[in-house]
């Protein structure tokens, strides 16, 4: 009787690469870590980076976290988080990916959404307070059983991972690995409201494969990444990517051009990944031009409507391919040609390569009769955008069943029958990589008294960005950090004469 396979896991696909080159360079921090942190920067090999993985799992075992448990992790992009993210999934929990920039009111709700049983943070990240953060969060969390962190100064009840790595790997029942149960939870703002968005490791291998194929990422590669890895697409272009090419993952903590300079001339880098702006900016200004090893960029496009207009791609650089991101729904990958310009986007399968007869199909495009895209393929999680209840009476479903509507306003070319992509979602708002409701902006403000005004305006680089007024634009900003706000909110109201807006 012959055994079915079981599907690879990240964990399993790390264990490959630890089989083969145990000695080789695996990760290696940012230069400047210990700004980020306080901590020295560490350069791992693929058997010292095993070594801490299964000492922190053995660590979720005995702390008595149960197998499929959420664990919570907000961390910045050091090796803390990808050790931490492969252990998880060595003790067979679920990683909940939660932004650096939250603070506790997300952070809370976040925890309470998808019942997680523990939590791991850094002391302090970029001289903010995270292990304080944390710790106030799983008061307010009725699950949390445990709470965890790297750095010193950790508040009293606050477990020291950076000793349990220390104290070296112990002896542990391995949980089972299958790559069809769930691996990560990442958050979305839909319309509807807040949404937790759980993907398989089956669905993280799909979305990173889309991209690799389309950069035509070479085994053994070294992958600088310079994007902070708490979303769908942060994850699968870093910490994925890595383990599929097995080469070297160097981090980069965003943004300090003089550091990255500094990482690239002692890691040489392959490929690059970045937000799409921020590499246009650098190979405008020559700095991809002294990377005489890179050979790919991969181009991060939180506001996809945005790449039709960009400029042009320099000549004679390494390739960018540019990365469509839709939210957490999904997103696909087309390189650039020797014009520089964009890719033309058409509807029906998305292959990778695009460029090579008989490519990989990756994904699917379609555009519904309402006009906005919507996305079928192996990296996007049906299940996870279902209706729970489906009203009586109720009109059809502008997409497919097998189909997730992205909310992106789309229209075909006349010409060339090519997708542009006009407008996000409608009542959802983009600073980076943080979204968040338009009506939740006016309910901020009335928390600031009469007078006071906070609004989102039109921005190339990030979306948009927050402008905001009051009478005291000082204590404004303290009211918003009281609130538990995210800080982009508070920093709204900064002094114009400092650089507001």
């Amino acid at each position: 009787m012959t055994q079915t396979a079981v599907p690879p896991t990240l964990d399993g696909l790390f264990c490959r690469l630890l089989a083969r080159q145990p000695d080789a360079l695996a990760l290696a921090d940012p230069a400047d870590k210990p700004r980020v942190t306080g901590q020295a920067p560490r350069r791992l090999t693929f058997a010292e980076a095993d070594q801490a993985i299964s000492a922190l799992a053995a660590h979720f075992v005995e702390a008595g976290l149960p197998p499929n448990s959420v664990i919570g992790i907000q961390l910045p992009n050091t090796v803390e988080f990808v050790l931490t993210v492969l252990a998880a999934h060595r003790a067979g929990l679920v990683v909940a990916l939660l932004p650096q920039l939250w603070r506790q009111a997300e952070l809370t709700m976040a925890l309470n959404r998808t019942g997680a049983r523990a939590v791991v943070t850094a002391g302090r990240i970029d001289g903010v307070g995270h292990a304080d953060l944390a710790m106030n969060a799983a008061v307010e969390a009725f699950s949390i059983r445990h709470v965890c962190g790297f750095g010193s100064d950790l508040p009293e009840g606050m477990a020291s991972l950076d000793d349990v790595i220390a104290n070296g790997a112990r002896a542990m029942a391995l949980a089972s690995q299958d790559g069809r149960r769930a691996a990560i939870v990442s958050f979305d703002v839909t319309p509807e409201g807040f949404r937790a968005v759980p993907r398989t490791h089956l669905h993280l291998i799909a979305g990173s494969l889309a991209i690799s194929l389309e950069t035509g990422v070479a085994q053994g590669a070294t992958i600088l990444s310079a994007v902070a890895p708490s979303s769908f697409a942060g994850i699968t272009s870093s910490l994925v990517l890595w383990l599929l090419s097995g080469g070297t993952l160097a981090l980069h903590h965003p943004f300090d051009d003089r550091v990255m300079q500094q990482q690239a001339a002692e890691q040489p880098a392959d490929v690059l990944v970045a937000p799409a702006a921020l590499a246009l900016r650098l190979a405008e200004c020559g700095m991809l031009s002294r990377l005489p090893k890179l050979r790919g960029v991969v181009g991060l496009w939180r506001a996809p409507e945005q790449v039709v207009s960009s400029p042009c791609w320099p000549e004679g650089h390494a390739a960018l391919t540019d990365v469509y991101l839709f939210g957490e729904t999904g997103l696909f990958a087309a390189r650039r040609g020797d014009d520089g310009a964009p890719a033309a986007i058409l509807p029906g399968p998305h292959t990778s390569p695009r460029d090579i007869e008989g490519g990989s199909i990756t994904g699917e495009v379609v555009l519904t009769p309402k006009g906005t895209i919507a996305l079928r393929g192996p990296m996007i999680p049906i299940a996870a955008w279902a209706p729970s209840t489906t009203p009586a009476n109720s009109p059809p479903p502008a997409a497919p069943l097998d189909c997730v509507d992205t909310g992106y306003a789309a229209r075909l070319d006349r010409t060339s029958g090519a997708l542009c992509i006009t407008a996000p979602p409608s009542g959802i708002m983009a600073v980076g990589g943080y979204r968040f409701l338009a009506q939740d902006l006016e309910a901020w403000a009335k928390c600031l008294g009469q007078g006071a005004l906070l609004t989102a305006l039109p921005d190339r680089i990030s979306g948009y960005r927050l402008a905001g007024r009051a009478q005291d634009n000082a204590r404004a900003r303290e009211a918003m950090l009281g609130l538990g706000l995210n800080p982009l909110m508070a920093e709204a109201f900064r002094d114009s004469r400092a650089g507001g807006a």
